[in-house]
């Protein structure tokens, strides 16, 4: 890992050159209520006055006093010249970007906004097949080919890891016209890519570096985690400021570094995918978020990182029970870790993931982030208290015990027999038959998903969380899928994207 976690100290940084302690954007709501203007306009609530007594009550009066519009004394998001500008200008410095911008959408709108800015129809962007389902929207709105680069698998862990640098020149060597490269940084499960040299590579070969580092908001705050985009100096990147730190839930920021990027292309694209009614308190949570990380941000995350570490030595001590940790630093695909992100496999205890999830909840009371066929991730953040982290180890305890009760949530034993034995193997990337945005938009029909090997799928196919897609539009349906997500389904997971949740049905191209 980059450096000794436990107490270490923030790196040697220059000084700031603006007050963040500042928190701009926050405060002008607060002056336009203290200032008492009677209102006649959106939203129809008039800050509160009109909410419905019980929401009212639960919510409090001062969410909703600052629940506003755009108007004089409350900058706009579109075009900000007053608040908004200054607080992403610190923003920008917090970062070590040369501009950022806050997103009410979250990193959702991040990647389809660089996918519109980086991209023309029919230019060529090489993207991870680990990428959120996002970025294929990015694909659909830009008309972009992608060309896509398999991620180091790791067969024991059942997961995909980051792109290797050797990987990204290899790609560039084999397709010159290329005019991105798209990385996702770190994955779900808290791995993280070679950002520098990937940097070096995708600039010296004069191309665009986009990353998708919606789960690495923290990481410029701290010198035990992994370097951030911004700091590696990716072209354009974002963060899910909401997902790791305090923001409101969709919460993000997109950050612009260089001259590779057009500025007023960028603007223009965040004019067209941003609301015109932005939700004011979220916007005002990402400044707080950011003054509390600028200001007090080595602190906060050298207590969640301790805590992570001892939990994951504690979880370690349990029968049954492994998270991963340092230990598979070197493996391909693994340059770094982020310890905040606890991966624990439980087929060791006899279930899957998604089974383990259901105890969890149903029994104990915790709701993890994640759950797939092998594993749980829980997230520790700066909220994570030790009271927490001491339940979730004594919830495992119990689920190690040979004389656990019986579990309605108990698996068949079929799954996890094939599971144990080996069979399971995650599928290779599909075929690419056309681009995503030709077969989302052609003519369609519905197929039994049982029977649609080699038909042109038409729609996204997403085990969620996280988001993943398995199939993507365009891509052939190969029969390795069909009993993957077959496996999928019987254990549990939910699908998103499909018209047919149950995936019953397949939209595929006529």
């Amino acid at each position: 890992m980059t450096a000794q976690r436990v107490g270490a100290e923030p790196a040697t940084q220059h000084p700031p050159k603006l007050d963040q302690s500042k928190t701009p954007y926050f405060q002008a709501l607060l002056e336009y209520v203290d200032s008492g203007v009677l209102p006649f306009h959106t939203p129809g609530h008039m800050q509160g006055r009109g909410t419905e007594l019980s929401f009212r009550e639960f919510v409090g009066d001062n969410i909703l006093a600052i629940d506003l519009t755009p108007m004089p004394g409350i900058d706009d998001l579109l075009q900000p010249t007053e608040s908004i500008k200054e607080a992403q200008e610190l923003a920008a410095e917090a970062y070590g970007a040369d501009h950022t911008f806050f997103l009410v959408n979250g990193s959702t709108s991040g990647n389809q906004a660089m996918m519109m800015t980086a991209l023309n129809p029919g230019e060529k962007v090489a993207v991870p097949r680990n990428s959120h389902k996002s970025m294929l929207g990015g694909l659909v709105m830009s008309g972009a080919y992608p060309i896509y680069m398999q991620p180091a698998v790791d067969q024991e862990m059942h997961m995909d890891n980051a792109v290797t640098p050797e990987t990204v020149a290899r790609t560039i060597a084999e397709h010159p016209d290329l005019k991105a490269i798209y990385l996702v940084s770190p994955t779900y499960y808290g791995v993280a890519a070679d950002l520098e040299s990937i940097v070096r590579i995708t600039h010296d070969a004069g191309k665009m570096l986009l990353v998708d580092e919606a789960w690495g908001p923290h990481f410029k705050f701290h010198p035990a985690l992994p370097i951030s985009a911004t700091e590696a100096g990716a072209d354009l990147s974002i963060n899910s400021t909401h997902k790791m730190l305090s923001a409101f839930s969709q919460g993000a920021m997109l950050h612009q570094i260089g001259d590779r990027v057009r500025l007023d292309r960028l603007k223009a694209v965040l004019k067209m995918f941003l609301s015109t009614s932005p939700n004011l308190p979220l916007l005002a949570s990402l400044d707080v978020a950011r003054m509390q990380m600028a200001t007090q941000g080595a602190a906060l995350l050298s207590q969640t990182i301790e805590l992570a570490q001892e939990t994951r030595h504690r979880l370690n001590s349990i029968e049954g029970v492994y998270s991963f940790g340092e230990e598979i630093q070197g493996r391909d695909g693994v340059f770094d870790l982020d310890p905040t992100k606890m991966t624990v496999r439980v087929t060791g205890l006899g279930y899957t993931g998604y089974e383990a999830s259901e105890i969890l909840r149903r029994r104990y009371n915790i709701q993890v982030e994640l759950a797939d066929l092998f594993n749980v991730v829980a997230l520790f953040t700066i909220g994570t208290t030790r009271e927490a982290a001491d339940r979730l180890v004594n919830a495992f305890e119990e689920m190690a015990r040979e004389d656990r009760p019986l579990d309605i949530y108990a698996p068949s034993g079929i799954l996890t027999q094939r599971l144990k034995r080996g069979t399971y193997k995650m599928p290779a990337i599909p075929p690419m038959r056309m681009l995503p945005r030709d077969a989302f938009l052609a003519d369609t029909e519905f197929v039994d998903f049982r029977k649609s090997a080699g038909r042109i799928c038409a729609e996204t196919i997403s085990p969620y969380p996280p988001g993943i897609p398995v199939l993507a539009p365009g891509e052939e349906i190969t029969p390795d899928l069909i009993d993957y997500l077959r496996l999928e389904l019987k254990a549990g997971v939910r699908i998103q994207g499909p018209n047919d949740d149950t995936l019953r049905k397949i939209r595929v191209v006529k």
